[in-house]
């Protein structure tokens, strides 16, 4: 593999020994071991080699002009301006679509892509679900809402002293946070209470790691088990230190931010301070104690592997537990569906004892279209900011 490669996901293909290609269309991968979710992981594209060779992987011109292979065709990417254009692939060998050209734009801002639907400048939009609110039952609109993976947490950055010093207190964390309140409040009722990052699996979502009701009597008798006493500031502390640390947020994501200043205070009524630090860009380099995260395994609970295993690929958080590395080892080394399962509902048990991070809530995927576009089908769940929803762009029609 090129140790010199950027990127998060290696961990999904290290068991990969072997890759051949015999004739101009076949490809041969051999594994060194049994992996489970190894076709899942095959959904990213083939990078043609003749294009790659001698040259730096992350930096290529070839990355911003990839071949497509599906029901639409690459057609060009405006890097600067962020905008993707697409075209209907009439060879496509399965149905091809009656929408003939998609544009996608890139917009981080919320009431930026609420106003390009008002104005007619999109046709679809994801919002968060207060801006989604605001179109619902409106004429030439219509909202559709899907069941995500789409999981927010406080990811603790375990390089830092304070975590290294209190992991032992983190699970506890969850009686101090009222998960419901969070959903009615900030999601407007768009989403569920989180215990687990593969709750939404059919081979995750174990009752027996749903252990940590919002109980501020228990999360203090808890506290005091773990040797925490409260300050004169009403904050514990716990051999000197008292129990505060900061959270950074980018400041653009309105729901995020929304979402910790709510943490923040139910933190501060049951005597822990969490500060916020609004940032435009993560700074992993800056100290502080963890970031709020987002992220999703929609395909197989293998996707949590890359996060939570010691040393992993995506594991930027510097998260260890020997007994979630068994298991999480397990789920992916055995095609038995009645293993796999023992193995990942053991694996939510492990991690709700010792967590890598705080679970919150799990986010509704909330689309607006304009009201001629039909055919969006909610029978998928979808992944980390609602990815995934045009599925089944085949069946999809557009009337202006």
């Amino acid at each position: 593999s090129d140790k010199t490669l950027t990127s998060t996901i290696t961990s999904n293909y290290q068991d990969i020994s072997q890759i051949s290609a015999p004739d101009e269309h076949t490809v041969i991968i051999r594994l060194a071991r049994v992996n489970a979710a190894m076709l899942d992981n095959f959904c990213m594209g083939i990078l043609p080699a003749h294009l790659y060779e001698g040259h730096d992987i992350n930096t290529v011109p070839a990355n911003h002009a990839p071949v497509g292979t599906g029901r639409f065709k690459f057609v060009s990417w405006d890097t600067a301006g962020g905008m993707i254009v697409l075209e209907r692939n009439t060879d496509y060998y399965g149905k091809v679509p009656s929408i003939e050209r998609i544009v996608y734009k890139t917009v981080a801002v919320e009431s930026t892509k609420a106003l390009m639907l008002r104005s007619g400048e999109a046709d679809l939009a994801w919002l968060n679900a207060k801006y989604a609110r605001t179109f619902r039952g409106k004429d030439g609109f219509t909202t559709v809402d899907f069941t995500t993976a789409d999981l927010r947490t406080v990811a603790m950055d375990f390089h830092t002293p304070f975590w290294q010093r209190n992991k032992d207190s983190i699970a506890v964390l969850n009686y101090a946070v009222d998960k419901q309140a969070i959903v009615d409040g900030v999601l407007a009722g768009q989403g569920f209470p989180a215990f687990s990052p593969i709750q939404t699996s059919p081979l995750g979502g174990n009752p027996a790691a749903d252990v940590y009701p919002y109980d501020l009597k228990k999360f203090a008798a808890e506290m005091e088990r773990l040797g925490w006493k409260k300050g004169a500031d009403g904050i514990y502390a716990r051999n000197g230190e008292r129990f505060s640390f900061t959270i950074q947020v980018r400041d653009y994501e309105e729901e995020r931010v929304d979402i910790i200043n709510v943490l923040s205070r139910q933190f501060k009524k049951a005597g822990v301070e969490m500060n916020i630090a609004l940032v435009t860009r993560f700074d992993w380099k800056a100290g502080y104690n963890g970031y709020l995260a987002g992220f999703a395994a929609e395909f197989d609970p293998d996707g949590v592997f890359k996060s939570f295993v010691t040393g992993a690929s995506d594991n930027n958080m510097a998260y260890s537990s020997p007994r979630v590395d068994e298991l999480l080892r397990a789920g992916r080394a055995t095609e038995d569906p009645a293993k796999r399962r023992a193995a990942y509902q053991a694996f939510e048990v492990a991690y709700a004892a010792m967590p890598a991070q705080l679970p919150l809530v799990y986010l509704h995927g909330n689309y607006v279209s304009v009201a001629g576009l039909k055919g969006l089908d909610t029978t998928r769940v979808l992944g980390h900011h609602a990815v995934g929803v045009m599925w089944n762009i085949e069946d999809w029609t557009l009337q202006r």
